[in-house]
């Protein structure tokens, strides 16, 4: 396993593009106003931008607190695609996953509110699923390609769906820790990986072809 302090790529979260800007600036109003006591005029608003424009960067207000999540998973697949053909396939993921979640840390506070919106507010878990298989698909795309399988074929899926399970572990923890470091819990989660997948066979833990 790669070391925590040293993930192959730094992804980091910075509010860079228009849509991490609106983004941020609404999440400060759901902190501060509640998620249901604020529109999206009220976003648009405080954003200097007309209603129209914010339907632009986003579909729906329950959008807001993922900012721009695609262009996070577009660089998440390329670091994928650009590690090592013979690492083993778990320490590929454990750095994905250490680089997804790495951020500076003077955008952490930010970051925290923005995840405690994505766990604790009740309107956004319908949305936040369908943001979690985008993500678990590009871990079952990689872990496919690795094993020479395809990525709906279950144990890329299963892959997948582990991996989401550590990071969804950590961020809880995290947020009800002000104290807890997120890539120490992250890194905790992934050698549990470790010990259970040791028993399928080598192919997941060497990255040698999965005989279906």
């Amino acid at each position: 396993m790669r070391s925590r302090r040293n993930p192959s790529s730094r992804i980091g979260r910075r509010p860079t593009t228009t849509r991490d800007r609106i983004a941020a600036v609404g999440i400060d109003l759901f902190a501060t106003r509640g998620f249901d006591d604020t529109s999206v005029d009220d976003i648009a608003e405080a954003a200097g931008i007309a209603r129209r424009t914010f339907f632009r960067y986003f579909p729906s207000k329950n959008a807001v607190p993922w900012g721009d999540f695609d262009a996070h998973l577009s660089e998440m697949r390329t670091m994928l695609s650009e590690l090592p053909g013979d690492i083993p396939v778990l320490d590929g993921l454990t750095s994905a996953l250490l680089a997804f979640n790495t951020f500076p840390p003077e955008v952490a506070a930010g970051h925290r509110r923005r995840m405690r919106l994505i766990f604790e507010v009740p309107a956004l878990q319908a949305y936040s699923v369908v943001m979690y298989d985008g993500w678990r698909r590009v871990i079952a795309e990689y872990v496919a390609r690795r094993l020479h399988v395809g990525p709906t074929d279950q144990l890329p899926k299963t892959v997948g769906y582990l991996l989401l399970g550590v990071a969804l572990a950590a961020y809880e923890t995290w947020l009800a820790d002000d104290e807890s470091d997120l890539l120490d819990l992250l890194g905790q989660g992934s050698r549990l990986l470790y010990t259970s997948l040791s028993d399928i066979d080598a192919p997941i833990l060497n990255g040698a072809p999965h005989d279906a």
